[in-house]
């Protein structure tokens, strides 16, 4: 009887006092063959913490350890993968029951895959706002809370991975090659969850907007069309939703404060020679909103979770390019290894961050090869350049003089000098967080036409948001819902349809047709993907700059008076002459300089310039 009793208390003893399988792995699979070779998977289930782990042999593949950290319903396992390991099925054990692991073969060509630079031209969409499938979906869906609520400008609208898939010919056909979405991953809130940004699931396309398989297909029909999709991947702060919310893997996997604590948005403190060490952590380490959990990544696991999610979406995904939301409010060092990770895995890939600031020593500080005073060195190859943004505003909204107006365009783009490489800067005409372009220029197409002109020709990445090519309008202070409007004709019963042209104004077929020729220009002129730029002061309402190379020159020029001026091109010796042949990119029409060349009123010009 006392040995039938040691024999029960052994097997109970034996058995694992955690449920039959972990309900989450993450990352949900890899892949043979990636650069680093260490991999850490987060499993998830009630008691796991405990479990027992081993690893049935596999070539190449090596059990490095494993650890728990405060909850006991998270494991972390570590992984050494080597080059010789070839694709195929892990068998891990958990106190001896079997866990299957998925190991990937990569694409072929994967790690030296292309991404995007100043020979693209960025379509900005919010997916909610921009179309509507027509096979329907993107209603409330199971376990998720808020609905589609269209009359509401801060509730869902539906609009779904379907409906950006039927439109990309138009995108393509607009001539952009490269589309950014704003997040598509879960955001399972009560209210206000269609904008992306706090996601409740790093690993799930939110089911409003389609499935994973939807997702890939998306991109897969993009690239079928010469469109890379850049995703926007937020590493800053979570939703309130999160699944983590409930059990916290470790207590120090958010940013505590005694009371909750907003960031003051002061993002010069991170640079400032002077700033207070507390005011330094309030602006990185205060959460954005109640609604929006600030994430310390400086927790060692918590850094290697986000890294390798954001190689998991490339890699899976095929993707040409990241957004980085929020950039300078996530801790720096984590920052600087994470894109040096990401680059270690794709040289090619391109990043860019978003750090909102006027001023042009702020932004540069956080460009891969800048030399900073404080010794620190970012690995980001570019950032959103909302320097330059405000002064192409300001060159078009007020008076000009020698510290106004056009000059600070001619100024704004002087700061060059302090960017290691200004062409890998993206410059935009809006974006989902700004004013419309068109509103705040007092809904005046010339000068609308001479902001795309430039934004098309300047030495940048141009990002253009979708429906300015509609003349789309929203107030002049912020007001995200209304900024974020729905594109028209993307919805069944739509009066106004952008993609057939149905209802549009004249001046708005103006509009679409005008940047649909200049971006598909733009999409064969090399000489501005990569054409140096010499500018010139501007004078008497004139601004002219041109781009070129060797063989090559294009002469810009903005015209802000409201009457055709004559520009004489004796002042610019140094680029252009009379007796040239010019064409004119916008019309087609073909000519010879003079000593003067007329320019339209309240307008761009934009020449090809070739000599005899």
């Amino acid at each position: 009887m006392k040995t039938l009793l040691t024999l029960a208390t052994a097997l109970l003893m034996s058995l694992p006092t955690w449920a039959a399988e972990p309900d989450r792995i993450e990352p949900p699979h890899w892949w043979a063959g990636m650069h680093d070779r260490a991999l850490q998977l987060m499993l998830h289930g009630p008691g796991i913490a405990g479990a027992r782990v081993a690893l049935a042999p596999y070539p190449g593949v090596t059990l490095k350890g494993s650890h728990r950290a405060d909850s006991a319903n998270y494991l972390f396992i570590d992984l050494d993968i080597a080059p010789e390991a070839r694709p195929g099925t892990l068998a891990l054990q958990l106190d001896g029951q079997p866990l299957a692991y998925p190991l990937l073969a990569r694409a072929p060509g994967s790690a030296e895959r292309a991404s995007f630079g100043p020979k693209d031209a960025i379509y900005l969409v919010v997916p909610d706002r921009f179309a509507k499938g027509r096979d329907g979906g993107s209603g409330r869906q199971a376990h998720t809370r808020e609905g589609i609520h269209r009359a509401d400008p801060s509730g869902r609208h539906g609009g779904d991975l379907a409906g950006l898939r039927q439109h990309l010919d138009y995108i393509a056909g607009l001539g952009f090659t490269q589309i950014w979405p704003t997040p598509l991953v879960e955001n399972d809130a009560p209210r206000y969850s269609y904008h992306g940004y706090a996601a409740t699931d790093f690993y799930r396309i939110d089911p409003r907007f389609g499935s994973h398989a939807d997702y890939l297909a998306f991109v897969a029909d993009a690239r079928a069309r010469g469109l890379g999709v850049i995703q926007d991947i937020v590493l800053n702060h979570i939703g309130a939703g999160h699944w983590w919310m409930a059990d916290p893997p470790a207590r120090d996997w958010l940013n505590h404060w005694p009371r909750y604590t907003e960031t003051h948005h002061a993002r010069m403190t991170l640079q400032d020679p002077y700033a207070a060490d507390s005011d330094r952590r309030r602006f990185t380490d205060g959460w954005f909103t109640p609604q929006m959990p600030d994430l310390n990544q400086r927790r060692p696991e918590l850094a290697t979770y986000l890294t390798q999610m954001s190689l998991w979406w490339i890699e899976s995904a095929g993707l040409s390019g990241i957004r980085t939301d929020t950039w300078s409010y996530s801790d720096r060092d984590f920052l600087a290894r994470w894109s040096a990770r990401l680059l270690r895995e794709y040289p090619h890939l391109n990043i860019v961050g978003e750090e909102w600031s006027p001023h042009p020593a702020v932004v540069a500080y956080w460009q891969q090869g800048k030399g900073n005073h404080d010794g620190y060195a970012s690995q980001a190859p570019s950032m959103m350049d909302f320097p330059l943004h405000g002064a192409l505003i300001a060159a078009l909204t007020e008076g000009d003089s020698h510290d106004a107006g056009l000059t600070k365009l001619y100024e704004g783009l002087a700061h060059d000098f302090v960017y290691p490489a200004p062409q890998q800067l993206v410059l935009f005409d809006g974006n989902h967080d700004t004013p419309r372009l068109f509103s705040l220029l007092h809904e005046d197409m010339g000068l609308a036409k001479m902001a795309v002109a430039y934004l098309a020709t300047t030495r940048r990445i141009p990002q253009f948001f979708y429906g300015s090519e509609l003349l789309m309008t929203s107030p002049t202070q912020r007001d995200d819902g209304l900024v974020r409007a729905d594109m028209p004709g993307g919805w069944p019963g739509d009066v106004v349809n952008a993609f057939t042209g149905a209802g549009l104004t004249p001046a708005q077929r103006d509009m679409q047709d005008w940047v649909r020729r200049l971006f598909t220009w733009r999409k064969g002129a090399a000489v501005i993907h990569d054409g140096a730029l010499m500018q010139y002061a501007p004078l008497a309402g004139v601004y002219v700059f041109f781009r070129h190379d060797a063989g090559r020159t294009v002469l810009v020029a903005l015209n802000k008076n409201r009457e055709a001026v004559e520009l004489d091109l004796a002042r610019f010796p140094e680029r252009v002459a009379a007796g040239e042949l010019a064409r004119d990119v916008m019309t087609g029409r073909e000519f010879t300089l003079t000593d003067k060349l007329p320019l339209p009123a309240r307008a761009p010009l934009i020449l090809e310039i070739r000599r005899r």
